[in-house]
């Protein structure tokens, strides 16, 4: 795919026709796509060798972005999901009966993270919705962390965006909403 800014409507119609994107993150490079799009998120996870059962990431920039997947929030946890994403924290949240399989996997949770990363909020704002989010690798291995890397590894399959990775050297924290349990660190 050819390089682009992210604004614009190009970007969201590969989005709404089922394409990949990769983009910098807040550690790495992301690899995502529309999170409505059934055969998008196969294809990803076919791409990325991920089974489905694990579950994916989705990222936003606001609330109003994730609500729809999510049991409803009270204005106080609407806040407190906000705050967590200025600390790069993913929470796995009680999804919504409606909330597609194919992002929760076997799990009655969706990890959820509304990112404070200036690229992927930017993302996020310009297509106007949620997006899937999930380390640009194979899985088991080094996710990409610059536009080169994600190229090599992904070819044509994939519409890398360039820009710049965060400064975080581990991937986001994972915790339980319910308890604030750390499930990945």
């Amino acid at each position: 795919m050819e390089r682009m800014s992210i604004t614009g409507r190009p970007l969201a119609a590969h989005l709404k026709r089922g394409g990949l994107i990769a983009y910098p993150t807040e550690s790495c490079y992301g690899l995502g796509c529309d999170p409505d799009n059934r055969n998008a998120v196969q294809r990803l996870l076919k791409l990325k060798q991920r089974p489905q059962r694990k579950g994916l990431i989705l990222i936003a920039v606001s609330y109003q972005q994730v609500a729809r997947y999510l049991q409803p929030l009270t204005p106080a946890e609407q806040r407190q999901l906000h705050e967590a994403g200025a600390q790069a924290i993913t929470y796995l949240m009680p999804a919504h009966h409606s909330a597609p399989r194919w992002l929760r996997g076997t799990h009655d949770t969706l990890a959820v993270r509304l990112t404070a990363h200036p690229f992927a909020m930017q993302l996020c704002r310009s297509v106007g919705s949620a997006l899937v989010s999930t380390s640009a690798n194979h899985s088991g291995q080094r996710p990409a962390k610059t536009y080169a890397q994600c190229q090599r590894l992904f070819g044509r399959k994939v519409w890398v965006l360039p820009g710049r990775v965060g400064k975080r050297k581990k991937p986001s924290t994972i915790r339980a909403w319910a308890d604030g349990q750390i499930i990945r660190e």
